[in-house]
């Protein structure tokens, strides 16, 4: 017959309980990197979730680095610096933004038209939050129609993926 608990050593006992606890908290671990995990695919499903994640971000950039259009998402995330920026610090920033991606000879120039870069042009002398938000809706229209389709269906997102 069995005689329970009891007759076991309190040493075993000890480790037994020991042993519960770690795996409860292996289980929760699990439980938890499962819904993480769930909520990083949902992340992958439209471009606004994919910048607002850490490493939707980085495959993303990958991505593009892969394809010569890393300027678009540095271009997006620095018009997102610009607008939560101080007053103080716009003139700066407009200034650098500018030349890093919209003069013709920028570095880094995003491929905008010409009547979004006449406008920008005017506006650097006196830039406000909103100075860059045409500009960056056009970079998130091409990302979105353009680049987005094209990651999802690359190698980069699947290792992302993979990677969760």
């Amino acid at each position: 017959m069995c005689k329970g608990l009891s007759h076991l050593p309190s040493s075993c006992l000890e480790k037994a309980k020991g042993m519960r606890v770690k795996l409860s908290h292996l289980a929760e671990k699990q439980e938890w990197a499962l819904r993480h995990r769930a909520q990083e695919e949902k992340n992958f499903l439209d471009l606004e979730s994919l910048l607002n994640s850490k490493m939707g971000q980085q495959a993303f950039r990958w991505f593009l680095r892969s394809e010569f259009s890393e300027e678009n998402l540095e271009f997006w995330l620095a018009c997102e610096d610009y607008r939560m920026s101080a007053q103080t610090q716009l003139g700066a920033k407009a200034l650098s933004i500018y030349g890093q991606f919209i003069n013709s000879e920028a570095p880094k120039e995003v491929n905008l038209d010409s009547e979004t870069k006449g406008d920008l042009t005017s506006m650097i002398e006196e830039p406000s939050p909103d100075t860059f938000e045409k500009a960056q809706q056009c970079i998130y229209s091409l990302m979105a129609k353009d680049s987005f389709p094209r990651f999802l269906r690359s190698t980069h997102c699947q290792e992302a993926l993979k990677a969760l």
